[in-house]
């Protein structure tokens, strides 16, 4: 009987942390935002771009859209994300859309951080920026693009109906 007094404490505090983690677990994700840093590197002058992202996030939206469950133990866990990206973030210059080279990702700390590069030399001027990244999978998802270059720092923000942004008068 002494040990069942002992058990019962420590399965009360066990059942209230659970169910405290598992609210708070609901509740806390309730903005949806990425960043994206588009800048020109200034040896190559190509444009180099980084996106940093809920890891989770991106993974429910390739679920929902390959209609299938997608972890990084699917096999094709890289290449959906590859893709993902290309097909959600694009640059156009003069009407046409500007390559881009995927160069890969990584997830740190929940964090889906992917990396791409234009393949040619490029300036800001009039670069039209295209972000549809999550948008059409969660309502409230804001994208932030910051860019720079020289002396030149701003920022774009993406929604659902805002989904691109062209940048002017910029060297």
């Amino acid at each position: 009987m002494k040990g069942l007094l002992l058990i019962k404490p420590t399965l009360n505090r066990f059942i209230t942390l659970f169910f405290i983690g598992a609210v708070t677990s609901v509740t806390a994700h309730t903005y949806f935002f990425g960043v994206s840093d588009l800048s020109i590197n200034a040896k190559s002058q190509h444009i180099e771009i980084i996106h940093q992202f809920t890891a989770h996030d991106i993974e429910n939206a390739i679920a929902q859209i390959q209609n299938t469950h997608f972890s990084p133990e699917h096999p094709q866990y890289d290449t959906y994300i590859k893709n993902y990206f290309d097909q959600n973030f694009q640059l156009q210059k003069d009407q046409k859309t500007i390559k881009l080279t995927w160069i890969g990702f990584e997830v740190k700390l929940g964090k889906l951080i992917a990396y791409q590069e234009s393949v040619q030399k490029i300036t800001l001027k009039n670069l039209v920026v295209i972000n549809t990244l999550l948008v059409d999978i969660y309502n409230k998802q804001l994208n932030t693009v910051n860019f720079q270059y020289q002396d030149i720092q701003e920022s774009l923000t993406f929604t659902q109906s805002q989904r691109m942004h062209k940048i002017f008068n910029k060297q």
